[in-house]
């Protein structure tokens, strides 16, 4: 399988279904069960970004300057029914922050300690990796209840191509969590493929 387009920025899609393949990832991640917004959702973001911050920290200090990457989540659903089937609450996730592939795993360790001290979930996040390989992919615009619209043009591009979902559901978030007017959220939508 050989998508016609390779995108070469992570954050970065069309808003048209399009295909792209991506290679191995490193970030900071946390996993977890429950609706998306929810309690145990919410906590699990204030956690992950409680590490992140002292290691944005950290990296500056040491000369590897490090911007708060945008938040991501990869979803799944631990049953047979289509996902949309499955009762929001079931839906199990694993937030992640992306970090470059150089930067020294001892900071890692730093940061996580540091937020320990205020927060023993700290030691819920993870260093992680993950390949997403051959996927489809677009850029949603506009609020989180209307990506169905979005996911439905990814279908249709894997229909099209002969393509079946071959790993978990990704959303990049663009927008930051505190913008008010839904027309301007941004989310990126990635689902991996593999041929049928």
């Amino acid at each position: 399988m050989n998508p016609t387009a390779v995108p070469t920025d992570w954050y970065t899609a069309s808003e048209e279904a399009e295909l792209a393949e991506f290679g191995i990832v490193h970030g900071l991640g946390i996993t977890g069960k429950g609706e998306p917004g929810g309690p145990v959702h919410l906590e699990s973001i204030e956690i992950l970004v409680g590490v992140a911050g002292p290691l944005v920290d950290l990296a500056g200090q040491s000369g590897a300057p490090l911007a708060m990457p945008p938040m991501e989540g990869r979803w799944w659903v631990e049953d047979d029914r289509p996902p949309f089937d499955v009762p929001r609450a079931e839906w199990s996730w694993q937030l992640f922050l992306r970090l470059p592939d150089d930067l020294p795993a001892p900071l890692f360790d730093l940061a996580r300690e540091a937020a320990r001290r205020s927060n023993p979930a700290a030691a819920r996040v993870q260093l992680v990796a993950f390949t997403e390989g051959h996927c489809v992919q677009a850029l949603h615009v506009g609020p989180y209840a209307d990506e169905p619209r979005t996911l439905a043009k990814l279908d249709e591009l894997m229909s099209a191509r002969g393509l079946l979902p071959n790993g978990l559901h990704h959303e990049i978030c663009l927008s930051d969590f505190s913008e008010t007017d839904p027309s301007k959220i941004r989310t990126i939508l990635r689902q991996p493929v593999c041929a049928g």
